[in-house]
C-alpha cells in the first residue's frame, strides 16, 4: 500500500510514545516515576467541571458555528484585550480543538510547496511534522544555551530566503522554558516586517511564568507586526484541560475566514460541551490558574537545584512552561540512549532532546508532584553516578 507522501515520513510523537510506555509499566507493577508529562497534574478545577455537566444536563450537546460559539469568541476577545493589549474581534478568532489544531490550520492555510518556515532550535517536536504536512519546508534555525535558546537578529537573517513564509515563535518555550523579552521581541518583529514575512506566535504557556518574568505577545508591538502575527493560544496548560481540546487563534481578518472555511470542513466544529467550560476557564475568577503557578514555581526550584547537584550535568533555569532541558553532553550518550536506560535502568521517564534538535538535552517535566520529583532526582543523581 503506498501512502501519501506528506504523511509516510510521519512518525509517532516521542513524547506521547515514551509517555504511553512508562503508563504500561506502572500498570504492570513497575515502579515508575514519569518527568514526561506534557500536560499539568492537576485536576480541572471544580467550577469548569460544573460548566460543562451543567450545559450536558441543559442539552448543549449540538452543533455550534465552525469557527466556535460567538460566546466564547467575545470572551477570547476580552482576554486578549486585557492580558495581551490586543484588539482582535471575534470575527477575527477561531476556536479549535486544541492548540495544536490552530497551529496545523494557521500551517494548512499559509503554506504551500515551496515555502519555508523558521523554526528556532530546540523546538517542539511537533512544529516540523506540521509544516511537512502543509507541503513545506521546515528550516532550522540554531539557538545556544548561553542565550536561553533564543534567537537573535544574526540567527534568523542567516537562514531567511526569498521562500520564507514564516517564523515560529515559542514562548514560553516548549523544551526550554526561556521567554522572549520585549526587546526581544522588538527585534523579531523588525526582521520579520523587513522581509514581509509571517510570524505564528504559540503562546500556550503564557499563564506560567514565574519570577519577575513578564509574558508580551508579538502582536502588541504595532501594527506592522500585528498584520503579519498570528497568535495561538488554548485552555489546556494554565487551566489543566488538556484533555478537553480547546485552542484558539487570532490574526488578520482574511487568514482567520481561510482558516475557519478550512475548519468546517475538516472538522465541523469544537466540542459543544468544551466550549461551554472553556467560557466559564476565561470568565471566572483566575485564583486557580496563581495557584498552579505557584506551585509549578516551587517545583521548578527544587528540580533545577537537584540536577545542578549532579555531576555532568547542567540546565538553564527555565522562566516559564514546566519543563527543564538539561545538558548530558558529558556523559557521552545520545539522548534517546540515555531516556531508554533511564527508563529501564532508573525506573524514570525523561523525554530525549533529539527529536526537539538537541541531542546533547533531555527534557524533564516538573507537572508532578514534590515527592515524585525528589524521587526522581535521586534515581537519576545515582545512576548517572554509576553510568556518567
Amino acid at each position: 500500500m503506498k501512502l501519501a507522501g506528506r504523511v509516510s515520513d510521519i512518525s509517532e510523537s516521542v513524547t506521547l510514545e515514551i509517555g504511553a510506555r512508562a503508563k504500561r509499566m506502572a500498570k504492570e507493577g513497575v515502579d515508575v516515576v514519569s518527568l514526561a508529562a506534557g500536560e499539568p497534574d492537576f485536576d480541572t478545577p471544580l467550577h469548569i467541571k460544573q460548566a460543562a455537566i451543567k450545559s450536558i444536563n441543559e442539552g448543549f450537546t449540538k452543533y455550534t458555528p465552525s469557527s466556535g460559539m460567538f460566546e466564547l469568541r467575545q470572551a477570547i476577545s476580552r482576554k486578549f484585550k486585557t492580558d495581551n493589549g490586543l484588539d482582535y474581534t471575534p470575527e477575527q478568532i477561531v476556536v479549535s480543538n486544541g492548540a495544536k489544531h490552530s497551529i496545523n490550520n494557521v500551517f494548512q492555510v499559509l503554506c504551500e510547496e515551496g515555502d519555508e518556515v523558521l523554526i528556532p532550535a530546540p523546538y517542539w517536536l511537533s512544529y516540523p511534522a506540521m509544516v511537512n504536512m502543509a507541503e513545506a519546508t521546515p528550516v532550522f534555525v540554531p539557538t545556544k544555551k548561553e542565550n536561553n535558546f533564543k534567537l537573535t537578529e544574526k540567527d534568523i537573517e542567516s537562514k531567511i530566503t526569498k521562500k520564507t513564509k514564516c517564523l515560529v515563535l515559542n514562548s514560553p518555550s516548549n523544551p526550554t522554558g526561556s521567554v522572549y523579552s520585549q526587546d526581544e521581541l522588538k527585534m523579531v518583529a523588525r526582521v520579520a516586517v523587513k522581509h514581509k514575512f509571517f510570524v505564528m506566535s504559540d503562546e500556550i504557556y503564557e499563564k506560567l511564568i514565574y519570577g519577575n518574568t513578564k509574558h508580551v505577545s508579538i502582536a502588541s508591538l504595532g501594527k506592522d507586526i500585528n498584520d503579519l502575527t498570528i497568535t495561538v493560544n488554548g485552555v489546556s496548560k494554565s487551566y489543566a484541560m488538556t484533555g478537553w481540546r480547546i485552542g484558539y487563534a487570532a490574526g488578520p481578518i482574511e487568514i482567520m475566514k481561510a482558516i475557519g472555511n478550512l475548519q468546517s470542513h475538516a472538522a465541523s466544529n469544537p466540542a459543544s460541551v468544551s466550549q461551554r467550560a472553556a467560557l466559564t476557564a476565561l470568565e471566572e475568577s483566575q485564583d486557580c490558574v496563581e495557584k498552579m503557578r505557584v506551585e509549578f514555581a516551587k517545583r521548578r526550584d527544587i528540580m533545577v537545584h537537584g540536577i545542578e547537584a549532579i555531576k555532568n550535568m547542567s540546565c538553564i533555569r527555565p522562566e516559564g512552561a514546566f519543563y527543564l532541558f538539561c545538558d548530558i553532553s558529558k556523559l557521552k550518550m545520545g539522548s534517546v540512549e540515555m531516556a531508554n536506560r533511564l527508563l529501564d535502568e532508573a525506573k524514570v521517564a525523561a523525554i530525549p532532546g533529539e527529536p526537539f534538535g538537541e541531542d546533547d538535552f533531555i527534557r524533564l517535566s516538573f507537572a508532578t508532584g514534590e515527592e515524585k520529583i525528589n524521587k526522581a532526582l535521586a534515581r537519576i543523581r545515582e545512576w548517572v553516578e554509576k553510568n556518567g
